[in-house]
């Protein structure tokens, strides 16, 4: 009896680790926004991480969160480092691509609760008197990050995040481009 229960729990573990090991070896999530705000505008938003306390929707996460700003203000280079409580984690963003109302390319690297690099961009088209804003982040999903896919995906998880922080950054640049 004993090596039956053994064998089915053998079993059961291969056929999990064989469904982990098919899943998607890469993420991405992307989210939209139309802001009544010329691209200068918003392009200034997220071109320094000084401004991303207005509208980023972690910034609320842990107000007492240690935050560290390095390199130039803003542009390529300029970096912003954080340490928080479980809900904010650690890591750090680096601008690697600025492209003057177009486009900001960061590389995030969290150090806690786990390690984990991602690609984001955050692209500014021109509509109208306005802005359409996609943000976009992708990644490679490690055994764990795999794991949980079977059960949840990263675009459910961040996504909604990406909205709410949208939505804030709609209402920031809007503000400040009737200024």
């Amino acid at each position: 009896m004993f090596k039956k229960i053994l064998l089915a729990f053998l079993i059961s573990g291969a056929i999990v680790l064989g469904l982990v090991a098919i899943q998607p070896a890469t993420y991405t999530v992307t989210r939209s926004a139309i802001i009544a705000a010329p691209p200068p505008v918003v392009f200034a938003a997220v071109n320094d991480f000084h401004n991303w306390q207005a509208w980023s929707p972690w910034a609320k996460l842990n107000p007492g969160m240690k935050q560290t700003y390095s390199g130039p203000p803003a542009g390529v280079g300029a970096e912003y480092r954080w340490s928080g409580n479980a809900s904010a984690g650690e890591g750090r963003m680096t601008i690697t691509e600025s492209a003057p109302n177009e486009r900001v390319g960061i590389q995030l690297a969290f150090t806690r609760p786990y390690a984990s690099s991602s690609v984001i961009s955050l692209r500014i088209q021109p509509q109208g008197a306005g802005s359409v804003v996609t943000w976009n982040m992708m990644g490679q999903n490690n055994f764990a990050l795999k794991a949980l896919s079977l059960f949840s995906s990263m675009d459910k998880m961040i996504g909604p995040d990406f909205e709410r922080g949208l939505a804030q950054l709609k209402l920031q640049a809007e503000a400040a481009g009737q200024k």
